[in-house]
């Protein structure tokens, strides 16, 4: 016999949503100050035999002390592009609960010039970001030789 609790369960379908993040313990938390050490540490991260191939998307989730909580690459492409999904890197800084961000992306063909397409995505992120009180601090393009930072370059 179902009672009323049982039909209301079944009925309404509520599953219960669990949202887990353990902060990493660090002896030391990498802290970026600059767009150089952005660069540093994502050039510690990434495998730079591949950015000459394709184009890749990272996330760099940090601290309001803007010390690093975690880097995931979230995007990988073609040789000309790569798809990046707004909503993915929201959920991620949530879920770590970042209060500032910035995110980077490679161009194979060496250019560090933005196009029109990375500041459009750059703008809407920012856009984006805003509702949710998480700050987009930069956005770096790396090429195998160095680096630009949408930030220094006023591109942002």
């Amino acid at each position: 016999m179902k009672t009323k609790q049982n039909t209301l369960i079944s009925v309404a379908g509520c599953h219960e949503v669990q949202i887990h993040y353990k902060r990493p313990i660090f002896d030391i938390q990498q802290k970026i100050k600059s767009s150089k050490d952005s660069h540093r540490i994502l050039r510690s991260f990434i495998d730079t035999n591949r950015i000459d191939h394709k184009e890749f998307f990272w996330i760099v989730l940090l601290t309001n002390a803007n010390q690093v909580l975690g880097i995931s690459e979230i995007g990988l492409g073609c040789a000309t592009g790569v798809t990046v999904n707004i909503k993915e890197i929201c959920q991620l800084a949530l879920l770590t609960n970042a209060t500032a961000i910035l995110v980077a992306h490679n161009h194979p063909s060496g250019t560090l010039e933005p196009s029109l397409a990375d500041k459009k995505l750059t703008e809407k992120l920012k856009h984006t970001l805003d509702f949710i009180d998480i700050t987009l601090l930069d956005h770096i393009i790396i090429t195998s030789e160095h680096y630009a930072s949408f930030v220094d370059n006023n591109w942002m």
